[in-house]
């Protein structure tokens, strides 16, 4: 991707990468926190008499519009992103997390205004949705870039690392709060406590952003005046429907392992199951934790072993692993907490994600190409995927575990499919030059 192919991560390199996974952990944080308070935001911006699934299906409703809103941000911030500057965007999209965050922390309840307060819920939500979905595919752009091409999916799983440490520390507020706090303190304003954070959080990382550089690519083809002269979604569209189509896929991948196993799985342990809400984020907290090694992991072996093989290999452990905890987490502690990191871990897997993404595309349309099938397909996997995991749970408790086992067989099938059109070894294997 650079000229400096066979050159180790220097440190600016480590800079660099530690840099963005941290600001992207912060504002991952805020995205996510939404869904540990979901039961206790359903209780008070819902009106009481709603029955409990019903208003659990609305808050994830109000969860999900927070995707459906991904795509019309990502491909704007990726169209300038593409034009202007990686960098750019990359530091914009974090004030637009910042302020809606702390805006969700300060709102009223459906008891004071009644129905406006679940329609600002919404409101806010799809300004967090559009300012993510210009985060995680410019953060994967921008770290793939700045490191020599040997090691993208090394870079690229460290990021994706990052970006899910927000979601262990989501976790583990919300796990102190849980522990620190009763219930009826929780609901009297405890649960504004996270929400204040993440605006903090989200303004201390615009900040550590200040600090990153444009990368080498970008700045070579704004030399070479090699910048997409024409829309860049336009020439996506026509010119890279295979890259569109691997990239959406693999998507929905990485939808189903992290919103059903790492952030529904809390409240599917409270509601289903009955195990207390501390002990449930607890065990959340280690399956983040082993997500974490899981990505570092993917990412490494792609650069070894290629995408496809990756893909396979740990699609086969995510539907062996996520199968085995969800029948397995109502036994005791020690068996819940030891199958719920099998199966954080198995989700790792969405490490490679990036790395099949970022080389589905050539740099000139290379943000607009990952922002676009990302974030259309998350709008619509994502998105959906708590409503309709909560309605299938009406019919089986083992609803999650169905869902993951289907998605982990298209994994597998993409795997196959990339390694037909990618095969194990070559030097350049990718589904697009750069």
């Amino acid at each position: 991707m650079i000229p400096e192919e066979s050159r180790r991560l220097n440190r600016q390199d480590v800079k660099t990468l530690s840099l963005a996974a941290l600001g992207g952990a912060l504002e991952f944080y805020d995205f996510i926190i939404f869904v540990y308070f979901a039961a206790i935001l359903g209780d008070l911006f819902f009106p009481a008499q709603m029955p409990e699934w019903l208003r659990l299906v609305q808050t994830f409703g109000i969860f999900a519009a927070g995707y459906l809103a991904r795509p019309l941000g990502g491909i704007i911030m990726a169209h300038f992103g593409d034009k202007a500057g990686r960098k750019k965007m990359f530091s914009l999209s974090i004030l637009l997390m910042a302020l809606p965050t702390l805006a969700m922390g300060l709102l009223p309840t459906y008891a004071s205004i009644g129905i406006a307060a679940p329609l600002l819920l919404l409101l806010l939500r799809m300004l967090q949705g559009a300012a993510i979905g210009g985060e995680v595919p410019g953060a994967w752009v921008f770290v793939a870039e700045h490191v020599p091409r040997r090691h993208t999916g090394f870079a690229c799983g460290t990021l994706t690392a990052g970006l899910t440490a927000g979601i262990l520390l989501g976790s583990l507020v919300a796990a102190l709060l849980n522990s620190v706090l009763t219930p009826e303190a929780l609901v009297q304003g405890g649960w504004r406590i996270p929400f204040f954070l993440g605006g903090a959080f989200g303004l201390g990382a615009m900040y550590l952003r200040r600090w990153l550089k444009e990368t080498p690519v970008f700045t070579e083809m704004q030399q070479r005046k090699a910048l997409a002269q024409q829309l860049p979604l336009k020439t996506v569209l026509t010119a890279h429907r295979r890259g569109l189509v691997i990239s959406m896929l693999v998507t929905w991948l990485l939808s189903a392992g992290i919103v059903v196993v790492i952030l529904m799985t809390p409240t599917f342990l409270q509601k289903q199951l009955a195990v207390p809400a501390a002990l449930a984020l607890q065990a959340n907290c280690l399956a983040t934790v082993a997500l974490l090694v899981g990505c570092i992991v993917a990412g490494a072996l792609a650069d070894r072993i290629g995408g496809g093989n990756t893909l396979i290999g740990g699609s086969l452990l995510l539907g062996g692993g996520c199968w085995a905890f969800y029948h397995l987490a109502s036994a005791d502690v020690v068996t819940l907490f030891a199958s719920y990191m099998l199966a954080g871990f198995s989700v790792g897997v969405v490490g490679a994600v990036p790395f099949v993404m970022v080389r589905a595309f050539p740099a000139e349309v290379r943000f607009t190409g990952i922002s676009f099938s990302y974030n259309v397909a998350y709008a619509v996997f994502g998105g959906l995927t708590p409503i309709c995991v909560t309605l299938m749970m009406r019919v089986t408790p083992m609803a999650p575990a169905y869902y993951v086992l289907a998605l982990a067989v298209i994994g597998v099938g993409v795997g196959l499919a990339l390694k037909r059109l990618s095969p194990v070894g070559a030097p350049r294997a990718a589904l697009a030059q750069d």
